[in-house]
């Protein structure tokens, strides 16, 4: 980072998921797939699905309220809302957000969508932002739920998680690096037409778009001057499913002519994956979900250079590297994770596809969905095409350490 310019990153990074889990043990007794195909193969073991009242809304409305009450919200100024899974094609979801938790007039709200990048370039928007006005904070929300049609290839890697960030300048968990690699490319290898709500996927297309990505994306970042990759003391990949971080990180050490020891490469992302092979694939977020395994894992980072690759499908992918601040161990929340994680409900095969197969009604009539989240924050019902959400209980944000608290209150967000 040039040196007259104050160092700009992640102030505080969070996540949430949803109150269900089906777990593959559970899905393997019904599919006839071998378990091992599951654990081994794809590296996933439950996946999260939303109760009927929860929703991407809803799980952004969470994380975010954690990371406000935790620093408050005078200095926002912008929301940026990164989603493939959007609940409308004109308003920005981070709109409903901004509704549920109160927050001041006063902040631009935009949503973002290139497939499982947005997240990433919203992180780019807001460190510009803060560059241009150090005093000024971006809340950043990456939200999804991943669905496939039952019985595809791609159904066992479903999931669902919301992360948020908030960038700041001289930030207390990492400081985003110059330059980064990016990369660009039109190809058909996920994809999900206005008139679906399910994906549709080519999964050896995906596969070779991800991998070719992550060779353009980082050679144009050493091209640029970036951190050689023997000073990268480990890599956050995007996880569609976890065993794709093993096959990237095989592909960039054979691309660099370093050894391709499997064990070497399962030791380096391990402490990347916890989360996501718990929760499934989370689209936008999942990349800061591996973030937070990092960061919460025992092995100290402190002042340490990472690397981050963000792979958005059709296909636009970034690859960056963050500095870990010194102290950062104070600011992360584990616990709080942890708790999200466990805390889920495991429901069985059958009540996941009657989960499945629902839908909000599209008549314009009054429609309430059935209380059934434990979460601060709901969906509580459709009107005159308008979503109604809710809040239905305080949310602990964790110990403060700056600004002030913003309660969330709950004004319906669909009018």
């Amino acid at each position: 980072m040039a040196s007259d310019r104050v160092p700009v990153g992640i102030h505080d990074l969070t996540f949430r998921t949803t109150s269900l889990q089906l777990t593959h043990a559970e899905l393997a007794r019904h599919t006839g797939v071998p378990l091992a195909k599951y654990h081994q193969g794809i590296g996933q073991k439950a996946m999260s699905i939303p109760a009927p009242d929860e929703d991407v809304i809803t799980m952004a409305a969470h994380a975010a309220a954690a990371v406000v009450g935790r620093h408050g919200a005078d200095r926002i100024r912008t929301l940026v809302f990164a989603t493939e899974t959007s609940v409308d094609q004109a308003k920005a979801g981070g709109l409903y957000v901004h509704s549920l938790l109160g927050l001041p007039p006063h902040i631009r709200v935009v949503e973002l969508k290139q497939a499982c990048y947005g997240a990433t370039a919203a992180l780019q928007f807001a460190t510009a932002l803060v560059h241009r006005d150090p005093d000024q904070q971006v809340l950043v929300l990456a939200s999804d739920i991943a669905r496939y049609d039952l019985d595809s290839p791609g159904e066992p890697t479903q999931g669902a998680a919301a992360a948020a960030l908030l960038v700041t300048a001289r930030p207390a968990l990492l400081e985003i690096d110059t330059p980064s690699g990016v990369f660009t490319r039109e190809v058909m290898d996920f994809w999900r037409p206005n008139y679906r709500s399910t994906a549709l996927v080519d999964g050896r297309a995906s596969i070779d778009a991800y991998l070719n990505a992550l060779t353009g994306t980082f050679g144009d970042h050493q091209a640029r001057g970036g951190a050689p990759l023997h000073r990268i003391r480990t890599i956050c990949y995007h996880q569609p499913f976890t065993r794709m971080a093993h096959k990237a990180h095989h592909h960039l050490l054979q691309q660099a002519g370093l050894p391709t020891v499997p064990q070497d490469i399962a030791a380096a992302l391990a402490p990347t994956t916890t989360y996501n092979e718990v929760l499934g694939n989370s689209y936008t977020a999942s990349l800061y979900v591996a973030l937070a395994a990092l960061l919460d894992g025992p092995t100290p980072l402190d002042g340490e250079t990472v690397g981050l690759f963000s792979y958005g499908s059709g296909s636009v992918a970034e690859f960056l590297t963050a500095t870990v601040r010194p102290g950062y161990r104070d600011h992360v929340r584990t616990g709080a994770h942890r708790a999200a994680v466990t805390g889920r409900r495991p429901i069985s095969y059958a009540a996941y596809r009657d989960l499945h197969s629902g839908t909000l009604p599209t008549d314009g009539g009054s429609h309430a969905t059935a209380a059934a989240t434990p979460g601060p924050y709901r969906l509580a019902g459709v009107r005159d095409h308008r979503r109604i959400y809710e809040a239905t209980g305080p949310v602990d944000a964790g110990p403060a350490t700056t600004g002030r608290c913003v309660a969330a209150r709950g004004e319906g967000g669909g009018g």
